[in-house]
């Protein structure tokens, strides 16, 4: 749904179009390393001379200040000083990297939309802007709030896979099953515990379910058991039963999955086959209006947006200072 003009910001007058833009706009996400913008001459300042009531939306791994500020990363740099890179793993195994979920994504890009929307709402109010500083490192960090949390009070140590969501519970973890496949176990509260166990028949003679120092005595019967069946005949015992067993499938398996079919939480646009919109509103459905723009796709249509006359956008593509 994005709309894409290609303006040259080494461009005195590509810098000009970007400022006269923001007198009209109401966020500008910027995405450079601290410092950049400024250097450019479309740091805050300069555009909240244009637009007092514009939200400027700084998007980095790092942050603007610390020092790391000026220095390049990647999600696995900005999850790793966060602390929650080192909780993930198996037990006396290296920490293995979540995709780029937790910086890129959850602690960065979400934060950021958060951030933007909370902006906007106190804006409503006061009528002036602001600056949304959103690091990755700090969101990844605040992910981490409930386990934070837990170690507060005893319950979670810095042992990786020893505690009660990082597989080192017997009844939270993944279990491959006879053909290769895999199941996921999420049964922690004792009713969902006492149906899991039922259905695995093995209902009488472990340990207590809480009892830590015996957890992978009961991990290896259970290994076991799920060692005798596939997946799919696992996925048919557990079918409607409240134990928090489901398939771990794959992302070319999700889409045709019953459940994902039935929301349409996948979609397919221009021959891709993608996640649908999220969440979901009942009075104004989100919907993708069309692939992603080439760069620079829709420049001329965008000027005519924020006012540019003709006279004006034919400078402009004459300088190059828009493509």
């Amino acid at each position: 749904g994005k709309r894409s003009i290609s303006i040259d910001l080494k461009n005195p007058a590509g810098v000009d179009t970007l400022l006269r833009m923001a007198e009209r706009a109401d966020v500008l996400i910027e995405p450079f390393r601290a410092g950049t913008a400024e250097r450019l001459g479309i740091g805050p300042e300069e555009v909240r001379k244009r637009n007092d009531s514009l939200i400027y939306a700084r998007m980095t791994g790092w942050g603007q200040d610390g020092p790391f500020a000026p220095m390049a990363g990647h999600d696995i740099n900005f999850t790793g000083l966060s602390g929650a890179l080192y909780a993930i793993g198996r037990r006396d195994e290296p920490p293995v990297p979540p995709l780029n979920l937790v910086g890129d994504f959850g602690g960065g890009g979400m934060l950021l939309a958060l951030g933007i929307v909370a902006a906007l709402f106190e804006t409503r109010g006061s009528g002036h802007g602001q600056v949304v500083d959103a690091a990755m490192v700090d969101g990844a960090a605040l992910l981490t709030t409930m386990i934070h949390g837990m170690r507060a009070m005893g319950l979670w140590s810095d042992q990786r896979g020893a505690n009660l969501l990082d597989s080192g519970a017997p009844f939270y973890d993944v279990y491959e099953t006879a053909d290769g496949g895999f199941m996921a176990v999420g049964a922690i509260e004792p009713p969902f515990y006492a149906e899991f166990l039922d259905v695995l028949e093995l209902d009488g003679g472990l340990p207590t379910q809480l009892d830590d120092q015996r957890w992978p005595e009961i991990k290896g019967r259970i290994a076991a058991r799920f060692k005798t069946r596939t997946r799919q005949d696992w996925e048919a015992r557990f079918a409607g039963r409240d134990a928090c067993v489901t398939p771990v499938i794959s992302m070319a398996e999700a889409p045709d999955h019953p459940h994902n079919l039935a929301r349409s939480t996948f979609i397919e646009l221009a021959g891709v086959t993608q996640p649908g919109p999220a969440p979901r509103f009942d009075r104004t459905p989100a919907e993708i209006s069309g692939p992603p723009p080439v760069a620079g796709q829709h420049s001329d249509d965008v000027l005519v947006r924020f006012g540019f006359d003709e006279t004006e956008r034919d400078s402009l593509r004459r300088t190059g200072a828009v493509r």
